[in-house]
């Protein structure tokens, strides 16, 4: 009998598959207020919640459960989490450390009661990626220009931090944990180690997607690597997917998704912004301006997932998975690595 994972490699080596859009972006169309965000159990909370986007797991599933069907309707072949800040460290801006884990669990179970049901009505495979955000802090950049060796978090924090995000998410039932949005290698070596650590402890074989940000045309993230330097600084981990997400949209990004491209051992994947903010924080890419784009990337064998980050909707990935329908997916490199992601070896962190 095949795994999940054995699926989705499977899956991944016919076809590009979809990944959703901007959880942000339709959760802002509800225009919720603070009292949406606080529901019945935490109307009495002892400082603001509005904008705590992860809570609305506990205090208003039909959002977050709506958001996953809509991408899922649209052709999404994977669903994130709505957890992107589910960390200890980052729910430390609202007092709600304690419920982190709780988030963490509950947003998986409604990514993957969707991801069932749109599977049951057509027979299509459909994944759950756990998100796990790079938190607020950063374990390589000091928080105080005066003090360049200062730092406001440790590598053990931000590793216990990850585990036990990881820990919920794989309870909630994700397929994939997908560290994303990696602004600096350290903090993502962090969630790395601490994930391996849990998975270690319990037996579990989870396949990671690794996703980094280059933070401007500089080629860079934030803690100043090329994304060929990333991935060398990550692939030890042997991640399903490695790839990039948010900051720029698809015309800017092109040329670092081409870089990793050429050199992962893995499958890769993209998930852009629907352009740069305007001035109002808004973005203006339509689906037909990005699906220029993505069918051109899918079309030079560049790509094996593809999806929207900040600004894309439903009607972003919809576009998407028309654009990428038959067209072959990038193929994998000879090796060791590409052989354990072929199936015919079991998919493990270790060596």
């Amino acid at each position: 009998m095949m795994s999940r994972t054995d699926d989705l490699v499977s899956a991944l080596r016919e076809r590009i598959l979809v990944l959703d859009g901007g959880a942000g972006t339709l959760i802002q169309e509800h225009k919720l207020e603070e009292a949406d965000f606080r529901g019945e159990r935490f109307k009495d909370w002892g400082q603001d919640v509005q904008g705590n986007n992860d809570l609305l797991n506990l205090t208003r599933p039909d959002v977050i459960r709506g958001m996953h069907d809509a991408y899922l309707e649209a052709g999404a072949d994977i669903v994130e989490t709505n957890t992107f800040s589910s960390t200890t460290i980052a729910q430390a801006d609202y007092g709600m450390e304690g419920l982190a884990r709780e988030m963490n669990v509950e947003g998986a179970r409604l990514a993957r009661e969707a991801a069932d049901a749109a599977e049951k009505k057509d027979g299509r495979p459909r994944f759950v990626a756990g998100a796990i955000g790079p938190t607020n802090r950063t374990a390589s950049i000091s928080p105080d220009v005066d003090d360049p060796g200062a730092r406001n978090v440790t590598f053990d924090e931000l590793a216990e931090a990850y585990r036990e995000a990881a820990e919920g998410l794989v309870e909630g039932g994700s397929d994939i944990l997908l560290i994303e949005t990696i602004f600096d290698t350290l903090n993502a070596k962090a969630a790395i180690f601490g994930i391996g650590e849990y998975l270690d402890s319990v037996g579990k074989d989870v396949p990671l997607m690794l996703s980094a940000t280059i933070t401007d045309q500089s080629g860079r993230t934030l803690s100043g690597q090329t994304a060929t330097a990333f991935y060398h600084s990550v692939r030890h981990a042997k991640p399903l997917s490695t790839g990039l997400n948010c900051a720029l949209g698809p015309d800017l990004m092109r040329p670092y998704v081409l870089e990793l491209s050429d050199i992962v051992e893995g499958f890769v994947h993209a998930y852009p912004n629907a352009g740069l903010p305007n001035a109002f924080g808004g973005y203006d890419e339509t689906p037909e301006s990005m699906t220029t784009h993505i069918r051109e990337w899918a079309e030079s064998g560049m790509l094996n997932i593809i999806g929207g980050c900040c600004g894309t909707t439903p009607a972003h990935i919809r576009a998407f998975a028309d654009a990428v329908q038959g067209v072959a997916p990038r193929k994998l490199p000879e090796g060791d690595h590409a052989m354990k992601l072929s199936g015919l070896e079991p998919f493990t962190l270790a060596g």
